[in-house]
């Protein structure tokens, strides 16, 4: 029949796992284990959703800051568990919104927040002492963390009661993303000034995501997402051991962000063979004494390079195969995309899909009734173990470079994604690789998506609430504590205690940015 695969022609993942007809061989039960319980194969908590379920976050920022908690409150009213807010690029990069190089780009693919003001009005309503809090940020996240802090402060809650996550994951950028400011080595330093920051001051707060999801979105395998991710994991780690950190004390406020895929079977494989490498790595690589040490905690994305602008409501399909798989596999929270984003911005109607798509999976499919309802299917294991063991592989590979920084900055990682991306992008161009609506099954398309466009008037009103901001401050006290941010960033004491400083006195992201960039540079890749 047309539009069909021969069913008897060889099989594999995408990262080249050989796929049985049948697969008859049990897994290792002493691999397995139990849930909550070393390797954490299962899971990193006994009872799993039977406890609690999955933290469900709907990753969303526009235009103002006004507009974005518009759309907070909304998902919140709608049933969603917790905050996931998107930054426009000035704000990931550094800049303020009047600055020339943001024209064009303030509050287009994420909030722009500029000062301490905009971060009230983000926030305004919303109980951060009730809410967790996932903020998508790199380069500035130690900014964005304390701009967080520093509204929660004023609505009288103490910073040991704040829940969620900020991203801060820089080595990342450098291999898959490219927001970055500064050069690796001192971006690993604002690194571990959050981990020792956040252990004194909010110690609830998850001070990194180590991140796959753009690693995977750039065209890497699976077994490159896990094992390039869990390089990175390492080398935070050291770098805050050579810091003076107790890793008992940060590690376990570690958490990792996934990327959900296509390859069902293979994504349920890659979390629970990721948990297990960790934590043999944490334990006897590291030498971590915690068993909470050890048990990785993640946060999922479904995949929005898999979606497609072509019969868009496929896309629904898709991230819910991608979340049910996530959820199959562990996750401890979880964001569906949305149908359109191959078109624009989510829309409400379509964020709200995504978000029904999450309470569907948890309250009528059953799958979350008990813990890792995958564990021994004899197909599902042995991905666990080839995937564990292709990520070693490469890992073996990146220690004998030096770790990841040396990697990065060698071009190793970047170069293994690219030639993934490639060998992908011709499978599709030759049609073995099946995307439905785009190289089979094509057909006519007459769905009609309404888009959500930005109002480009809304960067001029950023730019005169950001004038209005600076005529309102004390300019020599601005100015006396961007002097000490800088004096300390040629230091080595921790630098979000005169950032903070700063901030509070009405210092905006772009000029906290500016003074750092003056004592470390901007990177350039070679």
């Amino acid at each position: 029949m047309a539009g069909y695969l021969d069913m008897e022609e060889y099989r594999s993942t995408s990262s080249g796992i050989e796929i049985e007809v049948v697969h008859e061989e049990p897994g290792d039960p002493e691999l397995i284990g139990r849930p909550g319980e070393y390797p954490f194969t299962r899971g990193p908590y006994p009872t799993m959703y039977r406890g609690r379920p999955w933290t469900m976050r709907q990753y969303a920022g526009f235009g103002t800051a006004d507009q974005t908690n518009r759309r907070f409150q909304d998902l919140l009213e709608a049933g969603q568990t917790g905050l996931s807010v998107a930054f426009d690029l000035p704000t990931q990069m550094g800049l303020d919104s009047d600055e020339p190089l943001a024209a064009g780009e303030a509050g287009k693919v994420g909030v722009a927040i500029d000062t301490l003001d905009d971060m009230r009005r983000l926030l305004s309503g919303i109980p951060l002492d009730q809410v967790s809090t996932s903020m998508t940020i790199n380069s500035t996240a130690p900014i964005l963390l304390l701009l967080y802090q520093l509204v929660a402060e004023e609505q009288g809650v103490d910073p040991s009661a704040l829940r969620g996550t900020i991203q801060n994951d820089i080595l990342k950028e450098y291999v898959a993303r490219g927001t970055y400011i500064y050069p690796p080595r001192p971006s690993m330093r604002l690194v571990t000034d959050v981990f020792a920051y956040a252990a004194a001051e909010m110690p609830q707060w998850n001070t990194i995501s180590i991140s796959g999801y753009h690693i995977r979105e750039a065209g890497a395998t699976a077994a490159q997402e896990l094992a390039f991710t869990i390089a990175n994991g390492l080398a935070y780690v050291q770098a805050a051991i050579d810091a003076g950190l107790d890793i008992d004390v940060f590690a376990p406020r570690l958490s990792f962000f996934w990327n959900g895929h296509n390859q069902f079977f293979e994504e349920i494989a890659k979390y629970r063979a990721g948990r297990r490498l960790w934590a043999r790595l944490m334990r006897d690589q590291v030498g971590a004494k915690d068993p909470r040490s050890w048990a990785m905690r993640f946060h999922t994305q479904t995949a929005g390079s898999t979606l497609t602008a072509q019969q868009p409501l496929n896309n629904v399909v898709r991230t819910t195969i991608q979340a049910m798989a996530a959820v199959l596999g562990g996750t401890q929270s979880l964001h569906t995309n949305s149908y359109d984003e191959a078109l624009g911005l989510p829309t409400d109607e379509s964020a709200l899909t995504a978000l029904r798509t999450q309470q569907v999976i948890a309250h009528e499919s059953g799958v979350a009734d008990t813990v890792d309802p995958m564990a021994g299917s004899y197909f599902v294991e042995y991905l666990t173990d080839r995937l564990e063991e292709a990520a070693e592989t490469l890992l073996a590979r990146i220690e004998e470079m030096g770790g990841a920084v040396a990697a990065i900055e060698e071009g190793w990682m970047q170069s293994q994604i690219e030639d993934s991306a490639y060998a992908e992008a011709k499978r599709q161009a030759e049609g073995t690789s099946v995307v439905v609506g785009l190289n089979r099954f094509v057909g006519q398309d007459t769905a009609v998506i309404p888009v959500l466009e930005v109002d480009p008037a809304l960067e001029d009103e950023q730019r005169r609430r950001l004038a209005g901001w600076r005529a309102g401050r004390d300019e020599g006290a601005v100015e006396d504590a961007l002097a000490e941010l800088e004096q300390d960033g040629g230091s080595s004491g921790n630098l979000l205690y005169p950032m903070k400083a700063a901030l509070r006195e009405g210092a905006t992201v772009g000029e906290v940015s500016n003074r750092l960039r003056a004592v470390f540079g901007v990177y350039r890749p070679t």
